[in-house]
């Protein structure tokens, strides 16, 4: 866990500030004419929005301004503009004190995590929560709790909120609920997206979320992707007016909206239709062991023979470069163990079953020396070297993916650490036809809409995430299983092995047509790209 003390200034407040072409279209979408609108900015920051309204000579009836830092507060001071309030204070704070009401209400909020705040945001932030009747969480990022407490200061028949996230919103679990707010709270939502990254300094990928309220009872997304900043000059903002897909208040993620309508429908009936389960039918998936310090309890053959461990070194995989197919054999980890690789775990007994004289009594005086006894798993163990859940799983799920997530039977029987997940196969299901069922265009379709993308183009999925994937499981497919075993072992392209698997997969077994296939294909590839893009 990052410590407050090794936090930048930066991100204790969370001041990354908006790009003057982000602020102008917010406004310009936000004011869309009107000459009336009360204005907030819960943290404006130096003043960007502030100096935009100023520029763009927009008209409107107030605006108020809300920043913690008082030196930034300052200088929106001296922006002259009229009918301008500026509020030097905490936004949480302020939220539940006011009595005023707006019709906009624009920003970017700060990216601050809970463990940032001091108590008093923390007990502001939770009252905030409570009057929207959600539940606050340690979890929570900032930018979470303004985007709720703006929401509750629109005024009661209508209003707007255009905000500058970060694209986790549409997908991590700590913002599941401001989702179903957000889709309940707003009749039409918009989401604009950008193909480079905006902030040039930060592995940060953002969005524009463009929210509006009316009397009726309709809820409406769209999502609109675009090259970069500058083509927000040339959006016809016609479009934002009236947003086409439906809202799925069933639906967990919002990275569906990325898809076309046709392509939505399919995902949601598909599992349906052609009675297709879930990963987490035929198998349990958790996480990896939780050394607490695998750079100490994970080790290469050399520091097994520096200090004769072996009576405690146990195989291991710990890195996806260390498994080269869908079947982990013993031959693999026997080159692993060969190479420079840590492919040995450290499975020390208690202190009482410790021999006394063997070399495990000098390395665990070293992990000592160096502070490893006082980390924060570590240091809350009985004895600290005796790393706890030592399972042995049937396969390996692969947690950080770049091309795609890949299953892996777990044949040379190793101990895996939290970088990959162990998965246990439920009785009555063979392993086999298991891992040969998930090699096909459907299942890589719901490892990108279940799992979340991150900074370099990487796609994680965690333990529950990974059970919701839809796996196409027939028994028949173990005999799949020595053929796409080979040609990932070749290095044969992933397309290559998908017109092979889902012809029988997907069409023998289950029945798809040719164009649910291609659909199902398309799907994933646009999600993989888009990802992938995103790490060039």
């Amino acid at each position: 866990m990052k410590l407050i003390t090794d936090a930048s200034a930066e991100k204790l407040r969370g001041g990354f500030y908006t790009p003057e072409p982000l602020a102008e279209f917010i406004l310009k979408w936000g004011i869309n004419g009107s000459i009336n609108s009360d204005i907030l900015e819960p943290s404006c920051g130096d003043g960007v929005f502030i100096e935009q309204l100023k520029d763009l000579k927009l008209k409107y009836k107030s605006i108020t301004a809300v920043e913690l830092d008082p030196i930034e507060a300052k200088k929106v001071e001296e922006i002259e503009l009229e009918n301008k309030q500026v509020i030097n204070d905490d936004f949480h704070t302020y939220c539940n004190n006011t009595l005023q009401r707006f019709d906009l209400i624009i920003g970017n909020p700060p990216y601050i995590r809970y463990q940032f705040f001091d108590r008093q945001q923390q007990i502001e932030a939770g009252d905030i929560f409570i009057k929207a009747g959600l539940t606050y969480s340690k979890l929570t990022n900032a930018w979470v709790s303004f985007v709720v407490g703006s929401s509750l200061l629109l005024k009661d028949k209508g209003g707007k909120i255009g905000f500058v996230l970060p694209a986790e919103i549409l997908q991590v679990s700590f913002a599941l609920q401001l989702r179903k707010f957000i889709a309940q709270f707003y009749n039409k939502i918009n989401i604009i997206s950008f193909e480079k990254l905006i902030f040039p300094n930060i592995q940060q990928e953002v969005v524009l979320l463009l929210c509006e309220r009316n009397e009726t009872k309709e809820h409406y997304i769209e999502h609109i992707e675009l090259k970069d900043a500058s083509e927000l000059k040339t959006l016809n903002t016609e479009k934002l007016r009236s947003p086409q897909k439906k809202i799925d208040f069933k639906s967990n993620k919002w990275t569906f909206y990325f898809l076309d309508q046709e392509e939505i429908d399919f995902l949601e009936s598909i599992a349906t239709k052609r009675n297709i389960l879930s990963l987490g039918k035929f198998a349990d998936v958790e996480v990896g062991i939780t050394t607490g310090a695998n750079g100490f309890f994970t080790v290469p053959l050399t520091t097994v023979e520096e200090y004769d461990l072996h009576d405690y070194a146990k195989p291991m995989v710990g890195r996806s470069v260390q498994v080269n197919s869908v079947i982990f054999t013993e031959k693999d980890w026997e080159k692993n163990k060969y190479s420079k690789a840590k492919a040995h775990l450290l499975a020390f007994p208690d202190k009482q079953n410790l021999n006394q004289k063997s070399g495990a009594i000098k390395y665990i005086a070293y992990g000592e020396s160096i502070g490893i006894n006082n980390g924060y798993k570590t240091g809350i163990r009985n004895d600290w070297f005796v790393v706890p859940s030592l399972k042995i799983s049937d396969a390996l799920f692969i947690r950080r993916n770049n091309l795609y997530p890949r299953l892996i039977i777990n044949q040379a029987e190793a101990y895996t650490t939290d970088t990959m997940h162990r998965v246990f196969v439920k009785p009555g299901k063979d392993i086999k036809a298991l891992t040969a069922s998930y090699y096909n265009s459907l299942s890589l379709a719901f490892t990108e809409v279940s799992g979340r993308s991150h900074g370099g183009g990487v796609l994680e999925l965690m333990p529950n995430e990974a059970e919701k994937i839809l796996l196409p499981y027939h028994k028949d497919n173990a005999k799949l299983l020595p053929q796409i075993d080979k040609l990932i072992r070749n290095k044969t392209d992933i397309e290559e092995i998908l017109k092979i698997t889902n012809q029988i997969i997907l069409k023998e077994h289950f029945s798809l047509t040719q164009k649910e296939i291609n659909l199902a294909h398309s799907i994933w590839k646009k999600l993989s790209s888009r990802r992938l893009n995103r790490g060039k």
